[in-house]
C-alpha cells in the first residue's frame, strides 16, 4: 500500500539518530525535518505536523537529559507516540454486542467504496461467528444488484428490491425481517451521491429514524486527503454518525492525510480497506497501525488471528505435537489455517522488522497460487500417505506413489518431491519440538519452557527460515525478542504458527 512509504521515509528519518555519533539539537532537528516533510507529502494538514514537531521539542530537552539516558530510544518513542495522537481522535469507537441485534447503517458519498464495504464488514463479522445480513436501501441507482452479488458471493443472507423505491420502507422492512429472524450484526446501506447533497441528508434522516440503528458508519474515500476532515464535519452536523471506516488506502499517497483529518473530527476509525478483495479489510487501532507503518509489527494482533483458529481445540493435533509427530494430512490442515488468517501481505506486516509492503500484491497472489497447488497435491493421495508418521519414506520406498499423485493433480513429480521435502522439514522440527518439555501445555509458554529450550527452538526456527526473512525481523536477536512476546501473550498458541515461516 501507498502508505508503506510514509513509513518508509519516517523509519529512514528515525534510523539517522542511530547513525548519528552523537545526538545533539541538529541532529533532532535533521530528523524532525525529515519526518515533517514526509507527513506533508502525505497530505497531512500543516497545522497537525506543525503540533507534532513542537511537542516532540518539548519533551526532548537534550541539555536536561541524565547522561545515562538512552537518547535515541527516547526520541523515537516520543515520536512514535506523537504519530499515534496524530490519527487517535481519543474516542472510544462503538463495538456491536454478542447475542444482541446490533442494526449498524453504512452512510457516505457515490465512489467512496460503500457498497463493497458493508460486504466486507458482514464477511469480517461472519468469519468470527456472528449471524449477519446486509439490506439495500439504496434506491438512487441499481446498487442492490451490486449489493445482491457481493452478498451472494460471501453467502451473506441479503434482503432488497428492484420495485420498491422508497429507501425507509426497503430498510424498515428488511430489519425487521432480520430482527425476528434473530440476526446478530444487521448491516444497512444507503443511497449515495456525487455531492453533498440536502435531498441525501434529508433521506438519511429518514432512514435513521425508521430504523434507530446502534451505529452509523460514515465510509470515507482516502484518496481526497485532508479534505476528508470537512467532509466528514459535514455528515456528522447532519446525522449521528458514530464511527468511520476509510477506503482505499493502497492506492492513494494522501492515505496518511486522510487519516489524521478524520481523527481531528474526533470521529473514531474501526475499520481501514486496503484493496478490492473482500479480506483487503482491517480493524483500525492506532498504536498498532502506527506499530505495523513503521515495520515494528502487531504482535498482540498476530497473537489474536492465531486465537481466532481455536487450535486449542484441535487436542488430537497437540496430543501428537507432544510425542514429535506430524503427518502430511497435519501439515494440510496447517495449510488450511494459514489460508484463513487473511492475506499474507497482512501477516507479515504484523511481524517485526517488515513493513506493510513487503510482499506486493503480486507475490501474494503467487504464494496464495503456491500453497494452493501444495493442498491440490495432498488432495490427490491417499489415507495410509496422509497418515504416516513417515510420510516422505512411504513415498521414497515405493516411487510409484509420487507418479499416481503427480498424475492425479496435474503436476510434475518434481512438484510432488518438493512438497514432501518442505514436508520432511516441518517433521523434523516437530519432532526435535515434541522433545521440549511444557512447550504444548497451554498457558504461559515462559512458565513452562526453560530459557536454554526456548533458545534451541529459535535456533530450529533460524534454520528453516529464509534468510532474507531473517535478515528483515533483525537477525537471531529480532526472533528471540518476537518469541519472548509470543511466550507472554500467546497462551501457548505458538504450534499454530506451525507452517507459516516459510510461505
Amino acid at each position: 500500500m501507498v502508505l508503506a512509504d510514509l513509513g518508509r521515509k519516517i523509519t529512514s528519518a528515525l534510523r539517522s539518530l542511530s547513525n548519528a555519533t552523537i545526538i545533539n539539537e541538529e541532529v533532532l532537528n535533521a530528523m524532525l525535518k525529515e519526518v515533517c516533510t514526509a507527513l506533508l507529502e502525505a497530505d497531512v494538514n500543516i497545522k497537525l505536523v506543525k503540533q507534532l514537531r513542537e511537542n516532540v521539542k518539548s519533551a526532548i530537552d537534550l541539555e536536561e537529559m541524565a547522561s545515562g539516558l538512552n537518547k535515541r530510544k527516547m526520541i523515537q518513542h516520543a515520536v512514535f507516540k506523537e504519530l499515534v495522537k496524530l490519527v487517535d481522535p481519543g474516542v472510544k469507537a462503538w463495538t456491536p454486542t454478542k447475542g444482541k441485534q446490533n442494526v449498524i447503517m453504512f452512510v457516505g458519498l457515490q465512489g467512496s467504496g460503500k457498497t463493497t464495504t458493508c460486504s466486507k464488514l458482514a464477511y469480517y463479522y461472519q468469519r468470527k461467528g456472528w449471524k449477519t445480513c446486509l439490506i439495500c436501501a439504496d434506491t438512487f441507482r441499481a446498487g442492490a444488484f451490486d449489493q445482491k452479488q457481493n452478498a451472494t458471493k460471501a453467502r451473506i443472507p441479503f434482503y432488497g428490491s428492484y420495485t420498491e423505491m422508497d429507501p425507509v420502507i426497503i430498510a424498515s422492512e428488511g430489519v425487521e425481517k432480520f430482527k425476528n429472524e434473530n440476526f446478530e450484526i444487521i448491516i444497512v446501506d444507503t443511497s449515495g451521491r456525487h455531492k453533498q447533497e440536502d435531498s441525501l441528508f434529508e433521506e438519511m434522516l429518514q432512514v435513521a429514524n425508521a430504523i434507530q440503528p446502534d451505529n452509523i458508519v460514515y465510509v470515507m474515500d482516502a484518496s481526497i486527503g485532508q479534505a476528508c476532515e470537512a467532509q466528514a464535519k459535514a455528515f456528522k452536523d447532519k446525522v449521528d454518525v458514530a464511527s468511520v471506516i476509510v477506503t482505499k488506502l493502497d492506492g492513494h499517497a494522501k492515505g496518511g492525510g486522510a487519516l489524521s483529518a478524520v481523527a481531528a473530527t474526533k470521529s473514531p476509525i474501526i475499520f481501514i480497506g486496503t484493496g478490492e478483495h473482500i479480506d483487503d479489510f482491517e480493524p483500525f487501532k492506532t498504536q498498532p497501525f502506527i506499530s505495523k507503518l513503521l515495520g515494528m509489527g502487531d504482535i498482540e494482533g498476530l497473537i489474536d488471528k492465531v486465537n481466532e483458529l481455536k487450535l486449542d481445540d484441535n487436542e488430537a493435533l497437540i496430543e501428537k505435537l507432544k510425542h514429535g509427530q506430524f503427518t502430511l494430512r497435519d501439515m494440510y490442515e496447517q495449510f488450511q489455517n494459514i489460508m484463513k488468517m487473511g492475506p499474507f501481505s497482512q501477516i507479515l506486516g504484523m511481524i517485526p522488522g517488515f513493513g506493510t509492503d513487503f510482499m506486493s500484491k503480486g507475490n501474494e497472489q503467487e504464494s496464495m497460487a503456491r500453497l494452493k497447488k501444495l493442498m491440490t497435491i495432498m488432495d490427490s493421495m491417499n489415507d495410509q500417505e496422509l497418515d504416516s508418521t513417515d510420510g516422505a519414506k512411504v513415498f521414497s520406498k515405493q516411487p510409484g506413489r509420487i507418479q499416481r499423485v503427480a498424475r492425479g493433480s496435474g503436476v510434475s513429480t518434481r512438484d510432488v518431491q518438493e512438497l514432501l521435502t518442505q514436508y520432511t522439514k516441518f517433521a523434523q522440527m516437530v519432532k526435535k519440538m515434541g522433545g521440549i518439555k511444557g512447550l504444548f501445555k497451554g498457558g504461559d509458554m515462559s512458565k513452562n519452557v526453560s530459557q536454554s529450550q526456548m533458545a534451541k527452538l529459535n535456533q530450529q526456527m533460524a534454520k528453516m527460515m529464509d534468510p532474507r526473512v531473517l535478515h528483515h525481523m533483525g537477525g537471531m536477536a529480532g526472533l528471540q525478542s518476537m518469541m519472548r512476546q509470543f511466550q507472554q501473550g500467546a497462551a501457548g498458541n505458538m504450534k499454530g504458527m506451525m507452517g507459516f515461516n516459510n510461505m
